[in-house]
């Protein structure tokens, strides 16, 4: 190449190397600690008396490194990654971008240390204190500039599918991020919530339920948009469909929150409005997950030997499991059975582990080899095993959990003749001791997963180097 040459302009991949390398690393530390809390609550004393590793301060550390480290760090990497391909152009603001890698490490590290120590906020998926959340709220705020920055000096005049589900959850996230965490600093590490009683309570679940909505569903449905498709070789089943997911998921998920406070001091009809659109979410929900199954119209026969494929694919299905389940939970009369039982630990992990672990799997064992030049994995058959004993791991954890907590609820309401209770509180503990012994062993394969694609991912990276693609000088007709 001569000196005059001009050196043509490629992706930005270093940033999508960074957050696929550390979903892989904190993909294995939040399932570590998930398990080691499962333990305790089989074997209470193995938290050894010591207050940083007990029970309610390692259980909000799991729920936030397997959410916002694992799962957010995904989520980056593969926005970022489709971003520029679908809009045919470099990120936007790189070096805002290099900020959103390092500043989500610094909230995860932060977070890592201020939860053990016993600094929380008592809010379900917003424990972090006050000064964590505001650097979450300014690396959002600049994620979304990049993101945004880039769909705004796209080549390609449409926007693809999947770029409207990351937008969405872009936007959603920070308005109820930074809704729900308005409080006042009561010190270096405390602060009070701005609202009281039962308002607290209704915002705390319009968040809770919509970091479910959108942090873990409409982010992960744009991976769903863009790998199932890619993966499969075959355009998306019914892009119209995918159109109309889209507006009905986004706006019926907004209302849903209340159905976490049935038989509360919610008032009533706040209950019923949450439970009745949690039910409308039903359609939407199953209409997505419809589409990206039907995209394998005429390829099924690559689920038998495309073990990635297969990850994509059966994180679908329990996406459906899920998105059927949550709306019957909503129901008052099944929600007098299930509410405050370990029912609700089965359905949480079913989607969790099920729909946002295996899709986030399959999207980055999609995106490591193409980021270090290579065809593919370092094994083939490692991700074949990883996808088994993942799938395995699952299904013994939630059967378990689905089973204690039917019991639970069923022995918490049995009655004497008198009037008085059958069963005291204590032998419902006895009782579900089993189950918390299969959930740990289902926790344990599921883990296992997640150390051979931490050690397939390491060889596969090893093996290769970064590579710099290319961004097309003039976008194709059909993008």
């Amino acid at each position: 190449m001569n000196e005059n040459s001009v050196t043509p302009a490629t992706y930005n991949d270093t940033v999508v190397r960074q957050f696929s390398l550390m979903a892989v690393v904190w993909g294995v530390v939040g399932m570590l600690v998930g398990v080691i809390i499962a333990a305790q609550l089989t074997w209470p004393e193995l938290n050894f008396g010591i207050p940083w590793l007990s029970y309610g301060r390692l259980r909000p550390l799991h729920t936030n490194a397997v959410i916002f480290a694992f799962g957010g760090c995904a989520l980056f990497a593969t926005s970022y990654y489709v971003v520029q391909r679908t809009c045919q152009v470099q990120l936007f603001a790189p070096k805002l971008a290099a900020f959103t890698f390092w500043g989500w490490q610094a909230v995860i590290v932060a977070a890592a240390i201020s939860l053990p120590l016993g600094y929380t906020r008592s809010k379900e998926y917003a424990e972090l204190e006050w000064p964590i959340a505001l650097l979450i709220a300014v690396v959002w705020v600049a994620y979304a500039i990049v993101f945004f920055g880039t769909i705004g000096k796209r080549k390609v005049r449409h926007i693809y599918v999947a770029n409207w589900f990351y937008g969405a959850f872009i936007i959603a996230v920070a308005l109820l991020h930074i809704v729900n965490g308005m409080s006042i600093p009561a010190g270096w590490m405390k602060s009070y919530s701005v609202y009281a009683g039962v308002q607290d309570a209704m915002v705390q679940w319009w968040y809770g339920h919509n970091a479910v909505g959108f942090f873990l569903t409409a982010g992960f449905l744009g991976m769903m948009y863009y790998f199932i498709p890619k993966q499969a070789g075959r355009p998306v089943y019914s892009y119209r469909l995918s159109i109309v997911h889209f507006w009905a998921l986004i706006f019926t998920y907004m209302w849903a929150g209340p159905h976490h406070l049935h038989y509360t001091a919610l008032p009533d009809w706040t209950q019923s409005l949450g439970m009745v659109f949690s039910l409308i979410l039903l359609a939407p929900s199953w209409g997505g997950m419809i589409n990206g199954i039907m995209t394998l119209s005429g390829a099924w026969h690559k689920l038998r030997d495309d073990p990635v494929l297969r990850f994509l694919i059966v994180s679908l299905s329990f996406y459906g499991m899920s998105t059927f389940e949550g709306p019957m939970m909503s129901i008052k009369t099944v929600n007098a059975l299930s509410h405050y039982t370990d029912w609700t630990i089965g359905h949480v992990h079913s989607g969790a582990l099920g729909w946002v672990g295996l899709i986030s799997m399959g999207s980055l064992y999609y995106l490591v080899p193409r980021l270090f030049g290579q065809k593919k994995m370092y094994s083939v058959k490692a991700i074949e095993v990883h996808f088994w004993i993942s799938t395995i791991g699952i299904v013994l954890y939630i059967a378990s959990m689905w089973i204690a907590g039917v019991m639970q609820g069923l022995m918490w309401r049995a009655i004497n003749p008198d009037g008085t209770l059958t069963y005291t509180f204590v032998e419902g503990v006895k009782a579900t001791y089993p189950f918390y012994v299969i959930r740990l062993l289902g926790g344990l394969l599921y883990l296992s997963g997640m150390l051979v694609m931490a050690w397939n991912t390491w060889m596969t990276v090893a093996g290769g180097r970064a590579v710099r693609v290319p961004v097309p000088a003039v976008a194709p007709a059909h993008a």
